[in-house]
């Protein structure tokens, strides 16, 4: 038997270890040269591993598991490879008694859910333990999940006890389950970022208010001319970047971070736009934008979003960045105290538009505003220069030829 390991590969020099997150091949099937095998999860982005040579798979990691880099995962039997492409008539020769690898899998894979049939049954909280898996070995499928979701309640029998309950209603109506399940890699990286943020700098919050009506006009009067050349629509975000950007390149304690007792000064605008993926937050950087076109920020902007959303994203796309946008307001919140994204030192939260009434001119009107909150480090930057930062960044909004004129 010729047996070849399959170890977690180098990623990079940040990443130490991944969360192994599903095998794409059963245990024991035969699997061709650079066929994948399986999907591990890092802190960045979910990655696929492949098949180094052709031949029986051997499974060794379990889905769900945190494996250092280095670490072994699966075999290939590459003496069974022939044999997958034998003729069906041909008697097949003797193999030697399987490793104890495979049974360990087959009961681990009795009873457990896919990823898409966990989902369902933690939704609908009903615990794995109490579900037939039709699967191979056992495993409970969507299918089963789906099921089980949607069968009735039953009540509770008191053929075991026939005293009465001080209750009269049934238990029934009233749900007592707990669903544990572990953090994903990605998650548990958030939090562990969000915390060191709120620990390590001197964060602080400045609010502003912005009328949107001259950027809707804008869109309103150009978008269709806009759509017809460039094939893809002028968005608020590009033009909230190209805003930012402009004023970063004006003050650049704003587009500085610390390291160590150093600060490090940029003279381009990294700037990492936040997108909301199943499996999390992600803060891939648009890089130059203060050198980019609206429709070139609005293209790189639709390809990272797909990219996120579809898990796609390189290690090269997600690094980076010195200076974020959160846009809250497409999820409709109205106001919110976004946090720094380390090491950079300051964040632009975009939030609702909403209709309220003003007061312009000595005259009260009704426009669309939204409110704009900038999260800073005090350590780098000083409070005055942040809330000139906010002025800036509204007076360019409220009047875009300033923008496009570069004045």
């Amino acid at each position: 038997m010729a047996i070849v390991e399959l170890k977690i590969p180098n990623l990079g020099e940040s990443i130490s270890s991944v969360t192994f997150s599903k095998w794409l091949k059963p245990n024991g099937s035969f699997v061709a040269l650079d066929e994948p095998l399986c999907e591990i999860e890092t802190e960045k982005a979910n990655q696929e591993i492949s098949a180094d040579k052709p031949g029986q798979l051997i499974w060794v990691a379990k889905e769900g598991d945190d494996l250092e880099i280095g670490a072994l995962f699966a075999k290939i039997d590459t003496s069974v490879a022939g044999e997958a492409a034998a003729p069906a008539a041909a008697a097949p020769a003797p193999v030697s008694t399987p490793t104890p690898a495979p049974e360990k899998s087959s009961s681990y894979a009795s009873g457990h859910p896919s990823p898409a049939a966990s989902k369902i049954l933690s939704e609908a909280g009903i615990a794995s333990s109490s579900v037939a898996g039709t699967g191979k070995d056992g495993r409970i499928t969507k299918e089963d999940a789906q099921k089980a979701a949607s069968a009735p309640s039953t009540p509770p029998t008191a053929e075991k006890s026939t005293a009465p309950t001080p209750n009269p209603v049934p238990n029934s109506s009233y749900s007592r389950v707990e669903n544990r399940q572990k953090m994903s890699r990605m998650r548990r990286t958030i939090a562990k970022r969000l915390v060191s943020a709120k620990n390590n700098t001197a964060m602080l919050t400045t609010f502003n208010e912005v009328d949107m009506s001259g950027i809707m006009a804008l869109r309103e009067k150009y978008q269709d001319a806009f759509v017809k050349k460039y094939g893809i629509k002028l968005g608020f975000m590009s033009i909230f970047a190209k805003a930012c950007a402009k004023v970063l390149m004006e003050m650049p304690d704003v587009n500085a971070f610390i390291d160590g007792e150093d600060i490090i000064y940029h003279d381009y605008a990294d700037i990492s736009i936040a997108i909301s993926t199943p499996t999390g937050l992600v803060v891939p950087p648009v890089k130059n934008v203060e050198s980019m076109g609206f429709h070139e920020v609005e293209l790189a902007l639709k390809e990272l979003s797909v990219k996120a959303r579809e898990g796609r994203l390189s290690m090269d796309e997600m690094t980076g960045g010195t200076f974020t946008i959160t846009n809250g307001g497409v999820f409709g919140s109205l106001m919110s105290t976004p946090i720094i994204n380390e090491p950079q030192s300051a964040i632009l939260g975009m939030h609702a538009i909403k209709d309220r009434p003003v007061v312009v001119d000595g005259q009260i009107v009704v426009r669309p505003m939204m409110y704009l909150a900038l999260s800073y480090d005090h350590r780098v930057i000083d409070g005055s220069s942040s809330v000139t930062f906010l002025v800036k960044v509204k007076q360019l909004i409220e009047d875009p030829t300033l923008l496009l004129l570069d004045l």
